[in-house]
């Protein structure tokens, strides 16, 4: 079970994003009454989403990222490209993906809390010597 679920969020959360030229705002935008910032700076925004049962943020774009289920339950998550899924993430769970655009739904009967660690782009990278 715990393997299908995770074969099917690889699925959908490793697309790219479809409307490249065309991106959604990031989910702290779109959505703040669902994502609190927690830290943001040059390499990283940190987010704490919170969806209580029913709820559904708005479209957003995120850059690569992890994120860590603090409280998992069930979700249906609508991509940028159309395609749904619905996956039962388990407390705890921590995951990592691609950057992409999409919209979340919490379809369970209780609150689902994620902190999600976005990367920004790296720009001027420094080799080690």
């Amino acid at each position: 079970m715990r393997a299908a679920l995770l074969a099917a969020i690889s699925l959908c959360l490793l697309s790219p994003l479809s409307h490249a030229e065309n991106p959604l705002p990031p989910a702290h935008i779109a959505s703040p009454e669902h994502y609190q910032v927690l830290l943001e700076n040059e390499q990283v925004l940190v987010l704490k989403m919170v969806l209580k049962p029913g709820e559904a943020d708005r479209p957003h774009r995120h850059g690569n990222e992890t994120v860590y289920f603090q409280q998992g339950g069930q979700l249906t998550i609508q991509e940028d490209g159309g395609q749904t899924i619905v996956a039962d993430v388990p407390d705890g769970h921590v995951m990592w993906h691609g950057a992409w655009q999409h919209q979340v739904r919490n379809s369970g009967d209780r609150e689902v809390v994620a902190i999600i660690v976005e990367e920004k782009a790296l720009r001027d990278v420094k080799r080690f010597p």
